[in-house]
C-alpha cells in the first residue's frame, strides 16, 4: 500500500471524528469542497480552476466543511474550536485566511 493511500485513509477517518466531534460540542457541519477532480482543476501542481494549484483536495488530503449558527454562515473566529480538536488529532495548523479548510500536509503542503 502506497505512504499517500495510507494517509488518505486516515484522513477520512480524521475527518469521520472532526465531524462527530463538531455535534458533540454543538457546532453540527455541512459539506464544503472535498475531492478536486483533475479534469477540472488540473492535476497536483496545475491550476486550471479555482483553488491552488497544490492543493491537498486534489490529493484527496483536504475537505472544507461549512459551520451554520442561526442560519447564517459562520464567521473564521467560530472554527476555532474545531481547529484545535483538528490538530490535536493529527490535521494540519489551521489557515487563517480559509478557516473552514481541514486537511493533511503532504510535502509541506496542506
Amino acid at each position: 500500500m502506497s505512504a499517500l493511500l495510507e494517509k488518505q485513509q486516515a484522513f477520512a477517518i480524521a475527518a469521520a471524528q472532526l465531524v462527530l466531534h463538531a455535534k458533540e460540542i454543538g457546532l453540527p457541519l455541512t459539506d464544503g469542497d472535498a475531492y478536486r477532480d483533475p479534469r477540472l482543476h488540473g492535476e497536483f501542481g496545475e491550476k486550471k480552476a479555482y483553488g491552488e494549484a497544490n492543493s491537498c483536495h486534489k490529493l484527496r488530503l483536504a475537505r472544507d466543511f461549512n459551520l451554520v449558527i442561526d442560519g447564517q454562515l459562520a464567521p473564521p473566529s467560530a472554527y476555532a474550536p474545531l481547529h484545535d480538536y483538528w490538530e490535536s488529532i493529527g490535521g494540519s495548523k489551521r489557515i487563517l485566511k480559509d478557516m473552514n479548510h481541514f486537511s493533511f500536509e503532504h510535502n509541506g503542503f496542506r
